[in-house]
């Protein structure tokens, strides 16, 4: 685990306010139908928690992975003022013990790391969806940089459909997308933003 990086997220989410608000992901919420009802659903880098609660409160049993101590403490009080509950998982997503066959659906919203990083947690990710299970992602993409309202300036954190294929093939895709759309969450994703959209369905072996 790396300490910068962890003191860096604790730092951010050690503000009194939910940096990244407490709605839920708009494509997350438009893209659960697609997820087998009242399973076990991994959410990646999952910060402060509001995707959580929406999968909580739709019934499903949630297990949130990330650094930050400061993002777990405000997700569990998140979810406790609504009457939900999730185990959170303070971890590297590098290191995280994914398992084999044992999520029905991960989500990945704005879970940006390196390239080699990608290619290491989505070979994890995907050997423990269950078979039928559904892996969604929302990443900024590289022409994100032209729009400065949110999202890591590194090149190497940002994802194409293209770079995201290779990691995913024998996969069922339900829907890709690059796109331009209003991303407002909280003080951090801030309007207008380019982003790279991702569903896709682990096939029967």
């Amino acid at each position: 685990m790396s300490e910068e990086v962890q003191a860096f997220w604790n730092q951010r989410f050690g503000r009194d306010e939910y940096v990244y608000g407490t709605s839920p992901n708009t494509f997350l919420k438009e893209s659960i139908h697609h997820f087998p009802s009242g399973g076990n659903v991994l959410c990646l880098a999952e910060g402060e928690g509001r995707n959580a609660l929406l999968l909580g409160q739709q019934g499903y049993q949630v297990h949130a992975v990330d650094l930050s101590t400061e993002g777990k403490s405000k997700a569990e009080r998140l979810a406790a003022e609504h009457n939900t509950s999730l185990q959170y998982t303070i971890c590297d997503l590098n290191d995280f013990d994914y398992g084999e066959n044992r999520w029905d659906a991960i989500v990945s919203i704005f879970a940006h790391v390196d390239s080699v990083s990608r290619k290491n947690i989505y070979q994890k990710a995907m050997a423990s969806l269950t078979e039928g299970g559904i892996f969604l992602l929302e990443s900024y993409h590289p022409q994100q940089l032209q729009y400065g309202t949110g999202g890591p300036k590194d090149v190497d954190m940002l994802v194409t459909l293209e770079d995201l294929r290779p990691h995913f093939e024998g996969s069922k895709v339900l829907h890709e997308a690059e796109l331009e759309r209003d991303v407002s969450e909280g003080i951090f994703h801030t309007g207008n933003a380019y982003v790279t959209q991702w569903i896709v369905q682990k096939s029967s072996t």
